[in-house]
């Protein structure tokens, strides 16, 4: 099963800087957002769900010691890169005490830079494989046993819907298309004439949803789908 491109959050108040980075990552291809100050870098954490974040020390508003802490309270499995022009021992171990998984020093040379995003991402893989258990709020899926249970309620899914929750719960926080759903799940070419990728949304709305207070399974209208807390 395929996903998403890596998406990656920059964190940077030079603008140049910025756009060298999300040109230079896009060519590979990663997805990348931009934010020019901390506050809307923690708004975009709020609504976004990232697979890495590049994060300037220096920043307007909410600085990047303060915003890597913000992360790891956030998307705790997220990996950070801190990049920036303070260069000592110091301000390395202050942006690995707030949670930093590497260090990056200005000027930098863009392959370096993404040798370092791919072995952090590399290593995140590797972490989220090993993982027995998906989590989306009191939703669990067992990949080894391939059960369901939701407030430890188990559901019982047949093999499809196990396998469109998986992909749904692997990709939480993103929007999917259908034509993704359809590639990825059935494994074949979208045919605009049916319906069977809402259908199956369906029958899992309705055991996963239908009798609790918080929604996972959103509709983006026009997009997709998306799997997210709220």
């Amino acid at each position: 099963m395929t996903v998403l491109p890596a998406r990656v959050l920059i964190v940077e108040d030079e603008e140049k800087v910025a756009q060298f980075i999300k040109k230079g990552l896009e060519t590979q291809p990663f997805a990348a957002d931009i934010a020019l100050d901390g506050q809307e870098g923690k708004d975009r954490i709020d609504r976004q769900a990232y697979d890495l974040a590049i994060l300037d020390v220096n920043l307007p508003l909410v600085d990047g010691l303060e915003l890597c802490a913000y992360v790891r309270q956030k998307q705790p499995q997220m990996p950070v890169l801190m990049l920036t022009a303070l260069g000592t021992t110091a301000d390395k171990l202050a942006g690995f005490d707030a949670g930093a998984d590497d260090y990056l020093v200005k000027p930098f040379d863009f392959m370096e830079l993404l040798a370092r995003v791919r072995a952090l991402l590399k290593r995140s893989q590797r972490q989220a494989d090993d993982a027995e258990v998906l989590r989306v709020a009191d939703l669990e899926l067992n990949l080894q046993s391939k059960e369901a249970r939701r407030g430890g309620a188990e559901i019982k899914l047949t093999a499809r819907e196990y396998t469109l929750l998986e992909y749904l719960m692997r990709n939480q926080g993103r929007v999917v298309s259908r034509v993704d759903i359809a590639e990825n799940v059935w494994d074949i070419g979208f045919d605009t004439g049916t319906n069977y990728v809402d259908v199956y949304i369906n029958y899992l709305r309705t055991k996963i949803d239908k009798n609790a207070p918080v929604k996972l399974i959103h509709t983006v209208v026009g997009l997709g789908y998306m799997m997210k807390e709220k």
